[in-house]
């Protein structure tokens, strides 16, 4: 699993960690039962504090991602097809928002913004 965080982002580092395990699991890269590193191993790994990743895992538990198991650590939880649907309109509603932001800074009325989303749409 490559995880890449930054000290730069505007994001938390858990919040960048469950984003790209979120993604990872979406997409299908993590799959139903697939096991994720330990805390203290993926804390290890990217060179943060164990509180970090637990904050992480524990935001993936509370969202359904995965399923932890005592002494026996965390998993990729059974997809619920709605809920991933959800997810990912939010992401698209986040990035058509900066989308619409950025269009009316640069003047590009509605109709130009309609036209071009029908065109990457369609490609």
């Amino acid at each position: 699993m490559n995880i890449i965080v930054s000290n730069s982002s505007d994001k938390p580092i858990y919040e960048q960690i469950s984003i790209q395990i979120k993604s990872l699991i979406m997409n299908g890269n993590l799959k139903e039962g697939d096991a994720l590193p330990s805390m203290r191993q993926l804390a290890k790994d990217l060179r943060i504090s164990v509180i970090t990743t637990k904050r992480a895992y524990e935001d993936l538990e509370r969202d359904g991602f995965i399923i932890t198991k005592t002494g026996k650590g965390s998993f990729v939880a059974r997809k619920n097809i709605e809920f991933i649907r959800e997810e990912q309109i939010k992401q698209i509603e986040e990035i058509l928002s900066k989308a619409v932001d950025l269009s009316k800074q640069s003047n590009v009325e509605l109709s130009e913004l309609i036209e071009m989303l029908n065109i990457l749409y369609n490609e």
